[in-house]
């Protein structure tokens, strides 16, 4: 069964702007997905669609075989939803905010008890649960959210811009929650602008730009179409020159480091053997920009 299934979705505002047009996705059970693409795109209208809080013009949305138009209670029960603003009441305390949403599920208190204490241990908050909500940090309100949104065991979860805001140490701690709750079964979609965390956790995505989808592959072929790797070398001494060799492009970024752009073909021996010959000795080599970013740029400019 699809987790989620879009046929000829549409979305036209009042004012006659076309946010989301004609789209179809799917989305396979147990995946960890992602929805890119700029902003105005129409990723978020198509969230909100999913989600139940922006009506669609035409078109249809299963979630889990359960129609959301004909069976919407059945549909958006599967669903857990992380929006990008925080918006619970920053006045109740972290239980209370997780307790709460599942009483709205109508979850049986003893089974609600359990729940709450499993997601909010879950997300490292089970220590912060008597603390009233607005005295915690950007990334534990963001923990908060998730906890909420998964309290009530949703099949699907959905998670807009979930870490936006959030310091690398902390986001990089919530990509193994996230990870070990799609192993356990939950499927994911994610948007996020940072493309490092789609490249990192989703096995499949979806571009969509202008209202159309432009994109719709398995993570590893579309980073597969790479045809240049762009890398930044320190080195041990200073650079006295712009090195020159054949096949690569070198431009100096400092005294002591420089960018290089490397094709599929040529790769990195000819790179390291060219410099050996000019002597000059690189200590470290990392990625200038995120292969999935280049891509990205790329398709939506196409």
């Amino acid at each position: 069964m699809k987790a989620l299934s879009i046929r000829q979705l549409k979305k036209t505002y009042a004012s006659g702007l076309t946010a989301v047009k004609g789209i179809d996705l799917e989305v396979e059970e147990g995946d960890f997905f992602a929805l890119l693409g700029p902003n105005g795109a129409g990723k978020s209208t198509t969230i909100g669609i999913i989600s139940s809080l922006i009506n669609a013009s035409s078109g249809e949305i299963k979630i889990f075989g359960a129609d959301l138009q004909r069976e919407t209670q059945l549909a958006k029960s599967y669903i857990g939803l992380v929006p990008q603003e925080i918006n619970f009441n920053q006045f109740e305390t972290v239980f209370n905010i997780v307790m709460n949403q599942a009483g709205y599920y109508g979850m049986p208190k003893k089974e609600a008890l359990k729940q709450t204490e499993y997601c909010l241990r879950l997300m490292q908050l089970w220590d912060k649960k008597d603390t009233v909500s607005r005295r915690l940090s950007g990334g534990m309100k963001r923990r908060v959210m998730i906890a909420r949104a998964m309290v009530h065991k949703p099949r699907l979860l959905i998670l807009d811009e979930p870490t936006a805001g959030v310091d690398i140490e902390i986001r990089r701690s919530m990509w193994e929650t996230l990870e070990e709750v799609n192993k356990q079964g939950t499927t994911i979609i994610l948007t996020t602008h940072y493309l490092e965390e789609a490249e990192t956790l989703c096995r499949n995505i979806a571009i969509i730009n202008q209202g159309e989808i432009v994109e719709n592959t398995d993570m590893q072929s579309l980073l597969a179409r790479l045809d240049e790797a762009h890398y930044i070398c320190d080195t041990k001494e200073v650079l006295q020159t712009v090195p020159v060799i054949s096949g690569y492009k070198i431009e100096r970024d400092n005294d002591y480091q420089f960018s290089v752009s490397v094709s599929k073909s040529d790769g990195l021996n000819a790179l390291f053997k060219g410099l050996s010959e000019v002597g000059i000795e690189v200590l470290s080599l990392k990625n200038k920009s995120n292969r999935l970013e280049q891509l990205f740029l790329d398709l939506i400019n196409q």
